[in-house]
């Protein structure tokens, strides 16, 4: 259960879907009702394909290019440092590379659910390392399964704040959704700073011994 939790709160802060509710709305504000949830579906599920295939595969990219998991901690752990500073700074929306005209582009299209939605709103370098660094440490059977369902969770989360982000955005309101965004940002910094310090912890240890 402590596993579950440490990889859902983790994986909830850097993905910051409450983070994506403002431009869920923006890009979704002349579509139906019935075509919001459907969105809003095919976005977690994506969301749920690519987060459990860099779960499962990431290791054996991280092979064949290889790279050590002290090196991916690093440079993931940085990636989610930006994240989270981009979060405390109000930021986030233009590192995530969703600038006007990309969103006007997106309004255009039929179907946002993959792109800018699910990569590289919510699914972007840093959930993906965070997860391929997990692998390293959490390979047992039982562990496969409960991190599997941690990512399950994350995308019926995503589903849920996704489908009500109009409701969300009327209830908060901007000041509120800024409000959280800071607070998940600094979640997000502590992540990061974790992962690297983690990660400059082992490589000392390993030229020491």
């Amino acid at each position: 259960m402590d596993l579950f939790i440490y990889l859902f709160v983790a994986l909830f802060s850097v993905l910051n879907p409450i983070g994506t509710v403002p431009i869920f709305v923006g890009l979704t504000q002349d579509d139906s009702k019935q075509e919001r949830s459907r969105i809003s579906l095919w976005t977690s599920i994506n969301v749920f394909l690519i987060l459990i295939i860099s779960f499962f595969i990431g290791k054996y990219v991280l092979s064949f290019f290889g790279i050590s998991i002290d090196s991916l901690r690093i440079a993931g752990g940085l990636i989610i440092v930006s994240s989270g500073f981009s979060l405390l700074s109000g930021k986030f929306n233009k590192k995530r590379g969703i600038n006007k005209k990309i969103e006007t582009d997106a309004q255009k299209r039929n179907d946002i659910a993959l792109t800018p939605l699910a990569i590289p709103m919510l699914a972007g370098p840093g959930s993906i390392s965070l997860l391929i660094a997990f692998y390293q440490e959490h390979h047992e059977t039982n562990e496969l399964i409960i991190a599997s369902i941690a990512i399950l969770a994350i995308a019926v989360a995503i589903f849920i704040i996704l489908r009500s982000a109009h409701y969300l955005a009327q209830i908060l309101g901007a000041s509120g959704i800024v409000a959280i965004s800071r607070i998940v940002g600094f979640i997000v910094v502590a992540i990061g700073i974790q992962y690297i310090v983690s990660a400059l912890i082992n490589i000392i240890k390993s030229n020491l011994m």
